[in-house]
């Protein structure tokens, strides 16, 4: 056998949910956008999708008490955005305006979106019983937003630290499913 022990604290490098997500929240008058890896799809319909988010960020207390934000999927042009949105705190720092992002009023909920993005997911959380524990938040997408123009999105993963990855070639496999 080739494999070898692997360190227990890098395990989240093997295991890369999807691609990046820029959430963001309005609390209060102020908007805020925070860059994340740690999501899951729950359920197809209705739309539901698990977030982890750091108890110790601003977003965690903006979505705990507002109930809902917006997943805005970002895609390869935006990857130095992206990055540098995640390494600042909209405690101190308006993202939209540090970054040169175009916030875009949403149909059902306060959160902009990101004008910038290829998709945003308009949500309420239904479930923040794991926020307290686990971190994790249950969101149910209320509006989907997509750019049609772009057929092949090259989404923007993270791999660990410093390492990134920029999907490539789209396959179609059958699959049996419907």
């Amino acid at each position: 056998m080739t494999k070898k022990p692997f360190p227990l604290d890098k395990v989240y490098t093997l295991i890369e949910p999807g691609p990046i997500l820029m959430v963001t929240t309005r609390f209060g008058n102020r908007p805020n956008i925070m860059t994340m890896s740690w999501h899951t799809m729950i359920d197809f319909l209705p739309p539901l999708v698990g977030l982890v988010i750091g108890d110790q960020s601003h977003t965690f207390r903006a979505l705990k008490a507002t109930g809902e934000c917006v997943i805005n999927i970002p895609t390869a042009p935006l990857i130095k955005k992206a990055v540098r949105c995640g390494n600042v705190s909209g405690r101190s720092v308006d993202k939209f305006k540090a970054f040169r992002l175009t916030p875009v009023k949403a149909a059902e909920v306060k959160a902009p979106m990101i004008g910038e993005c290829c998709a945003s997911l308009e949500c309420r959380t239904v479930d923040q019983g794991m926020a307290e524990r686990y971190n994790l938040f249950i969101l149910e997408v209320v509006k989907a937003w997509a750019d049609s123009r772009i057929k092949n999105p090259r989404m923007i993963h993270h791999r660990g630290k410093d390492l990134f990855a920029i999907s490539g070639k789209t396959l179609r496999i059958a699959s049996g499913m419907k």
